[in-house]
């Protein structure tokens, strides 16, 4: 295997939009056959009609239930023996915020282009005004701080009605939990169980009081039951995973995507929990990987700035490219291990990476037995399958082909 680049906790790995904007910038088919992006079909994005289902308000009417979630897949089924395993690839963002750059309507408006479904981890603090920030009690940090800033009153508003049409859209609402301490004593790489506990119940409540502690009452609520749609997370800055899956597990979750220096392998569990990780890819023009997030791409491009050369731009931006569909290609032509590509709604080097994911989805969409879905569809699959099928798959090393092709190496019971 080559050597791993793992720069996951330099800098400002996982970093949301408001610490972003301080340095300058911020369908799963039930198996293999058939072709395009998930069983879902193009979806005009912002379609984000109201649901038929009666709507039941939560609480303050921050949230409402409001039925099934539009524009979900068929219900996935077990791979038929001697059956190639769709291609999955999961388009996830952390922080999820919008704030006036207009990326979070363009990448839905993407992903509706080419039938995706994505995962959003919405950080519940882009929900509080910053007026309320006493209400926020991080676990070993000054009550109000956060490594992150709070957004403008009309950045917490145009991130309420994007959060609400991308789960109209189809797609999964996660967590990035709150305040994002990454470095000293604070960091969440020292939260125990019960810090971890506090920080979800606090997210939480800032998703569904955002009505209270805002005071809009001109906005629609989110069309979900947070309790019921949070059943994953990525932590600040890829660390604290140890003490969050027992807080996970308890809380029956369903997933991580918290490690990092991730394999192209199929996932295992983790005291319960699908281990759902960012992957090392193969970086063009060097001898080891980079972690299958922007900002690791960036923090071996121009050294952590964000700011680098724009001479360098157009090359950097094809080196990105070229990452996240080298990574494809080994999968989708050898051992079809599921690919998971981390974002930030950023503007880092002059906006290459948003161009790079862009052009890497379009470029994956079409292509036979691909699935462009969330977390939250792909631990649906994984959860109906054989467990000797889903060992079967995990002893394919990256780029390992299974011997003898898939109706034979898949093929027993």
């Amino acid at each position: 295997m080559s050597d791993v680049r793992d720069v996951s906790r330099r800098g400002l790995l996982g970093l949301g939009l408001g610490a972003a904007a301080a340095i300058g910038l911020a369908g799963c088919g039930g198996g293999g056959g058939g072709s395009g992006p998930g069983a879902r079909g193009p979806i005009r994005a912002g379609d984000g009609s109201a649901p038929s289902a009666p709507v039941r308000v939560i609480g303050d009417g921050s949230t409402a239930d409001t039925g099934p979630q539009p524009h979900q897949p068929p219900r996935p089924v077990p791979l038929e023996r001697g059956q190639t395993p769709p291609q999955f690839v999961v388009f996830s963002w952390d922080g999820a915020g919008e704030v006036g750059n207009g990326l979070f309507p363009r990448f839905l408006k993407l992903a509706g282009d080419h039938g995706a479904a994505m995962t959003f981890f919405l950080s519940g603090l882009y929900l509080l005004p910053e007026s309320k920030s006493g209400l926020y009690h991080p676990p070993n940090n000054p009550v109000g701080a956060s490594d992150i800033g709070y957004l403008k009153d009309e950045n917490v508003r145009n991130t309420l009605h994007f959060v609400r049409q991308a789960w109209l859209d189809g797609h999964e609402i996660g967590t990035h939990f709150n305040g994002h301490f990454c470095v000293g004593s604070g960091s969440v790489a020292h939260w125990s169980p019960d810090d971890w506990r506090s920080e979800i119940d606090q997210a939480v409540a800032f998703v569904t009081n955002w009505r209270t502690n805002t005071g809009f009452t001109d906005l629609e609520p989110l069309p979900f039951d947070y309790r019921k749609e949070l059943i994953g997370a990525r932590t600040p800055c890829l660390l604290g995973q140890e003490g969050l899956l027992p807080t996970a597990a308890r809380l029956g979750w369903r997933y991580d995507s918290s490690s990092s220096g991730g394999l192209q392998q199929w996932p295992v569990k983790k005291e319960g929990v699908w281990d759902l990780p960012l992957q090392s890819l193969p970086f063009p023009g060097h001898t080891f990987e980079v972690l299958s997030m922007d900002y690791n791409i960036l923090a071996n491009q121009s050294q952590n700035t964000t700011r680098g050369v724009p001479s360098n731009y157009p090359a950097w931006r094809s080196q990105a490219t070229a990452t996240y569909l080298g990574g494809f290609r080994r999968a989708y032509e050898t051992n079809r291990a599921p690919l998971f590509i981390g974002n930030h709604f950023e503007e880092w080097n002059g906006g290459i990476y948003m161009d790079a994911v862009e052009e890497a989805l379009k470029a994956m969409s079409d292509k036979k037995d691909v699935r462009l879905v969330s977390f939250r569809q792909f631990t649906d699959w994984l959860d109906v399958q054989d467990p000797k099928q889903l060992a079967r798959l995990r002893s394919l090393a990256p780029g390992q082909a299974p011997p003898g092709g898939w109706s034979t190496y898949l093929s027993a019971a």
